[in-house]
């Protein structure tokens, strides 16, 4: 009768983790911005290795020091809840209040900056894996959440970036190839046990995932595929820098002030689809928050209106336009489409941003979400300079999460056909 019941318990908990929902990142309201993972002082991608130090930042436009609260979640490969309990990759306690945040200083627009270091006194991270750090509100609603990945060190990861195989697209994509090597684990069933995520420029939400080894030379997993491991060029970022808020510096044509914060009126973006490539040096993506006259960045430089304008009227009503990059975590939301003026043949859009050097690009997607990046507004182009990740996640038989055991990483400025 015991071992029935038992087996019915194991059963239940088996079940409840199958159908345990996706994490999926809630984009924050419109008072919570610059949103970033940062370590020393600059922005990253969210991988981050095992051991090391790390804040989640971000700002609060309303400036009246409210009460946030973080909870971190670990999560397996595809980002449902892992089975661990918490003090299994916890070490103390979560739930607990944002006490580093300080009020922004001669600015127009008031804001609290506030930083969450990761480990503080409180918390720790005892695994590796795929994270989710959400950030409550002090009636402990989800304000938002941020995803991430922690890495350790274990294998290594080399990759190499190719042009496709595919006579047709040879000038348009970008293929990876790499493999998987370990001198100190022994893959138990590696074709089942182990898996990769591939990751454009840190980029989680368009990263291609389920691709299994295509063979195995003693330990080492190879990877040498045509159409599955290959990603859309795309296009080098685009920029605005106003460190100098009053001043009309790069790609920035016209600086406005009517009393309130200032506007920064950005020359017209024309759709670069079709056109040659130009090389175009950027950040892939990141932005860099800075006041020329500050000596603390983070809470006295200023937030400034920055008007967007895109002539692409070949692209009206085949699809919605967004403004994204690290500055907004490439978000499709309300708030970043790009409204179409038809008396002009623009789009536009204005979004308060933090002042500094900030890339952005133009993604086009349809009304579910789903990017169309054959379609790309700014083109794609095997040129185009991009850094590729490959995430390596591994579970020993028996093992009832996922590690993360490795990572790969690789320029697109060395293809080779």
């Amino acid at each position: 009768m015991l071992k029935h019941y038992f087996t019915a318990i194991l059963s239940f908990f088996a079940i409840a983790f199958s159908f345990a929902q996706v994490e999926k990142e809630i984009a924050p309201p419109y008072n919570i911005r610059t949103v970033t993972l940062t370590q020393n002082g600059q922005n990253i991608v969210p991988l981050i290795k095992f051991g090391d130090s790390f804040q989640l930042e971000f700002d609060d436009l309303f400036g009246n020091e409210a009460n946030y609260y973080y909870v971190i979640q670990h999560c397996d490969y595809d980002w449902k809840p892992s089975q661990l309990v918490k003090s299994e990759y916890l070490q103390g306690f979560d739930d607990q209040r944002i006490q580093t945040y300080t009020n922004s200083f001669n600015t127009l627009q008031i804001y609290s900056h506030y930083a969450l270091a990761i480990p503080n006194r409180n918390t720790s991270l005892l695994v590796s894996g795929n994270y989710v750090i959400k950030i409550l509100n002090e009636d402990k609603d989800v304000v938002f959440t941020k995803k991430m990945i922690i890495y350790e060190d274990a294998v290594s990861v080399p990759m190499q970036v190719k042009r496709t195989r595919n006579v047709s697209e040879i000038n348009f994509k970008q293929n990876l190839d790499f493999s998987i090597k370990s001198a100190n684990i022994l893959f138990q069933s590696p074709l089942k046990n182990v898996k990769v995520l591939l990751l454009k420029n840190g980029q989680i939400s368009t990263g291609i995932t389920n691709v299994p080894a295509m063979y195995t030379i003693g330990n080492d997993l190879i990877y040498k595929y045509d159409a599955e491991t290959q990603f859309w060029g795309g296009n080098e970022y685009m920029y605005f820098e106003n460190k100098d808020i009053r001043a009309a510096n790069n790609n920035i044509g016209k600086v406005q002030s009517t009393g309130g914060l200032y506007s920064s009126l950005l020359y017209t973006n024309n759709a670069r689809a079709g056109q040659q490539y130009t090389f175009y040096p950027d950040i892939d993506g990141n932005f860099i928050v800075k006041n020329i006259n500050a000596e603390n960045n983070n809470v006295e430089a200023d937030y400034a209106w920055v008007y967007f304008t895109l002539s692409a009227p070949a692209y009206y009503g085949k699809g919605d336009i967004y403004v994204t990059g690290m500055f907004n975590n490439y978000a499709l939301t309300p708030e970043f489409k790009m409204d179409y003026n038809k008396d002009r043949a623009v789009y536009e859009k204005a979004i308060m941003i933090k002042q500094g050097f900030t890339n952005y690009q133009y993604t086009i997607a349809d009304k579910n979400g789903k990017i169309d990046e054959a379609n790309a507004v700014d083109g794609n182009f095997y040129q185009t300079e991009n850094n590729y990740f490959a995430i390596v996640y591994y579970r020993e038989n028996n093992q009832r999460y996922d590690r993360v055991i490795g990572k790969g990483v690789a320029s697109s400025v060395d293809i080779i056909n």
